[in-house]
């Protein structure tokens, strides 16, 4: 919902375009196709990690005058086109929550090319205090918020921040190790390969189960066997209060709501074991042999 939720607040309403069914990103076409008099931003999400199409995203929100919104909270570390997310232009959204590739306990950042936009930020984490070198330290220009970090937040954030690379490199280690168990895993589709343009970020991973399997069959399978694992993810436009405020309803978006049926998330963390992994994968090869 977070993704939904940060213009909600704002007092927008919110319009769904479909994904791509490889990447599980916003498809542009689909993006210009819902676009209303009324549109005024485009938020685009880097799905599980892995780049969204920026260039042609810019390109429509250039051609049409609106604001475009990064949401890489799912992929630091990611690259697009040769350059990482958060370097493009648009000013982007990380996250640190515990389950990202790197953490602070909870919070984020967001990275601009715009002093006008960093100042804003700085001022809006603080109450609304300037930070243009006008007034004291009691100069409040607008209505702000406690968005502060705690000092322990940004210790530990520094400290995971210098061992960024290896987590990288681990958790795509891990992500590798995954794609080559799972070769002949029948039923088991994996994460679109990273190619020229883009590479992901491994923030999870999130296999595609053929439609003729069961996917609650599988889970309760794989949940008798001690492994964790859950429905990833929902649909943010069929959650209950989207649905009630907003009057929202399947059929919307039948490349996500196809996809949100067919797809779960397997246990995947910086430091999980290959052993770990070959167990996953067997139990999962079984539960989908017996289903």
């Amino acid at each position: 919902m977070s993704s939904a939720n940060c213009f909600l607040l704002e007092g927008a309403t919110p319009v769904f375009a479909d994904v791509d069914p490889v990447t599980l990103n916003l498809d542009p076409s689909a993006v210009e196709a819902a676009m209303t008099a009324r549109t005024r931003a485009i938020v685009a999400v880097d799905m599980f990690g892995f780049p969204c199409e920026l260039d042609e995203l810019s390109a429509i929100a250039e051609r049409h005058g609106l604001a475009l919104i990064e949401d890489s909270c799912e992929s630091l570390g990611a690259e697009y086109r040769g350059r990482p997310l958060g370097a493009h232009g648009p000013s982007a959204a990380f996250a640190f929550y515990p389950n990202k590739q790197m953490t602070t306990g909870e919070g984020g950042v967001v990275t601009t090319h715009s002093e006008e936009e960093w100042r804003q930020l700085c001022s809006l984490r603080n109450q609304g205090r300037s930070y243009d070198g006008e007034g004291g330290w009691f100069h409040h220009v607008r209505l702000g918020l406690n968005y502060r970090w705690t000092d322990v937040q940004a210790a530990l954030g520094l400290a995971q921040l210098e061992k960024l690379d290896r987590i990288l490199e681990l958790r795509a280690a891990a992500a590798r190790r995954y794609g080559e168990l799972l070769g002949n895993v029948n039923g088991v589709e994996t994460p679109a390969a990273d190619d020229g343009d883009h590479r992901r970020s491994w923030f999870v991973y999130v296999v595609k189960l053929d439609g003729s399997l069961g996917r609650s069959a599988v889970i309760d399978a794989l949940r008798r066997e001690g492994i964790a694992t859950a429905e990833y993810v929902p649909c943010i436009h069929l959650q209950p209060y989207m649905r009630e405020r907003f009057g929202f309803a399947e059929g919307l978006c039948p490349v996500a709501e196809e996809t949100a049926r067919r797809t779960m998330a397997l246990p995947f963390f910086t430091q999980i074991e290959p052993d770990d992994q070959e167990r996953v994968v067997d139990v999962l090869r079984m539960a989908t042999a017996g289903v």
